[in-house]
């Protein structure tokens, strides 16, 4: 059975379906393997703009696979080398939106935050649970929440474990939208095909400019993002833009 899933279900937008269902989508070795995989597949697919990544209706990913972990020692995790699945994840160049229903605890919780926008549902909760069974978060949860609520917030569920609603989470700046549970995914699907109209140029330079400058100095990141805008002014697709708003019509965008 395929751990992961893979369609396009409309045009030029790439679905991606977690799919342990049994397990609660944890995210063993294999399934991680798997999803690199995938997205490594879209990330060369020039038809492919905007990709989405969902586990589904019932549940995001409740975690890492504990019995695999349970099994794994110190020395054959540093053989493993598991850090490379979170650093490919990160290095997706193309706009990555976390549809979440459920449950979306530990990696899952991690996973939907090296997503670029996040839809969750009204019942959804997130969480880093991993200090209630002797652990800590391993794919950047103790950086990438800090950098992203702040660390009096990030500190109060990263030591206690606790859960948080979509509410929260929202208030909190982690969810984009929250919608019905049953509206998640045609939501974020809604969200990726305005995206994939988008210019594609214009849309991986912006991606770019705000991760690349998220620790930079803010000079060195209006830096970045002033050289995004040099190399866009030369683009086919900036003149195609201008030249569609003028005659009052769609632009025709062509990734070039």
């Amino acid at each position: 059975m395929n751990l992961v899933l893979s369609e396009t279900p409309q045009p030029q937008v790439g679905l991606i379906t977690l799919n342990r269902p049994n397990a609660r989508n944890a995210l063993s070795f294999a399934l991680r393997q798997e999803l690199v995989d995938a997205l490594a597949t879209f990330a060369q697919d020039d038809s492919i703009r905007c990709v989405v990544l969902t586990g589904g209706p019932h549940v995001f990913a409740a975690g890492a696979d504990l019995k695999q972990l349970g099994e794994t020692g110190s020395v054959e995790m540093l053989r493993l080398g598991v850090e490379r699945y979170w650093l490919s994840i990160a290095a997706f160049p193309k706009p990555l939106i976390a549809a979440v229903n459920g449950l979306a605890l530990g990696g899952g919780f991690e996973l939907a935050m090296h997503a670029d926008i996040v839809v969750a549902g009204a019942s959804a909760q997130f969480g880093l649970p991993e200090v209630k069974v002797g652990l800590m978060p391993g794919g950047g949860g103790t950086q990438r929440l800090p950098r992203a609520v702040g660390k009096f917030a990030a500190m109060r569920y990263l030591l206690t474990g606790d859960t948080m609603s979509a509410e929260e989470a929202h208030r909190l700046c982690l969810v984009s939208d929250i919608v019905p549970d049953d509206k998640v995914l045609s939501t974020a699907m809604s969200i990726a095909g305005r995206i994939a109209s988008r210019a594609p140029l214009a849309v991986r330079q912006v991606k770019e400019a705000v991760l690349a400058g998220a620790d930079a100095p803010l000079d060195a990141a209006l830096r970045i993002e002033r050289k995004g805008v040099q190399v866009l002014m030369g683009s086919e697709d900036k003149a195609e833009g201008i030249r569609a708003f003028l005659e009052k019509r769609d632009p025709r965008f062509q990734g070039r």
